[in-house]
């Protein structure tokens, strides 16, 4: 079961709806730290750190044939590398204002704004958030998001928000059992008591 905090009454009907599900990367899929090592060529190169179980909670998202996409703010060859290996579809980067980019996903995605929803941590996140169907917070967001959210995770930005928003609209969606079948957990759990 989500350990999400439902604000909306409707978050689990909204979250039926769903088929597109947007991010901000920092804070979001990372923790927001930024990294700066030394490249070969004496250059300085900017990595982050991803969760291996929000990876592996948008491959079983991809898997039931869902979309996703990522809108960030900054420009990183990491969130290049690892929107490829999570087969992410929408990548847009260096975009504080994040509208036009939403508008572009949603007509060649052929969705209305009630079958997305965003994920998000700060400032440049409230647009999408308000316009989408169901608007999550990561638990450590700025508190003004919380207060526009129908969802806020109980993990953080880069712990796991990602995952666990995945798994509550799965669950809504009625098909997070279907998830746990697939992987035979169901069985396993059941001869494990």
């Amino acid at each position: 079961m989500s350990t999400c905090k439902i604000l909306a009454e409707d978050a689990k009907l909204r979250s039926t709806k769903i088929k597109l599900l947007l991010m901000d990367v920092d804070g979001v899929l990372t923790d927001g730290k930024l990294y700066y090592l030394p490249g070969p060529d004496g250059q300085t190169v900017e990595t982050k750190g991803f969760n291996s179980q929000d990876g592996v909670g948008l491959h079983i998202w991809h898997k039931l044939e869902f979309v996703s996409g990522v809108i960030s703010g900054r420009e990183s060859q990491a969130t290049v590398e690892r929107a490829k290996n999570l087969k992410i579809r929408y990548v847009y980067q260096g975009l504080l204002e994040k509208e036009n980019a939403y508008k572009e996903i949603l007509a060649d995605a052929g969705l209305t704004p009630e079958s997305v929803a965003f994920i998000g941590d700060d400032f440049p996140d409230v647009p999408l958030m308000v316009q989408s169907g169901l608007a999550i917070a990561v638990n450590n967001a700025r508190p003004e998001l919380h207060d526009i959210a129908h969802l806020i995770t109980s993990r953080t930005g880069g712990e796991g928000a990602v995952r666990e928003a995945i798994e509550f609209i799965l669950q809504s969606k009625g098909v997070w059992q279907s998830v746990l079948e697939r992987f035979c957990l169901t069985n396993n759990m059941m001869s494990s008591k």
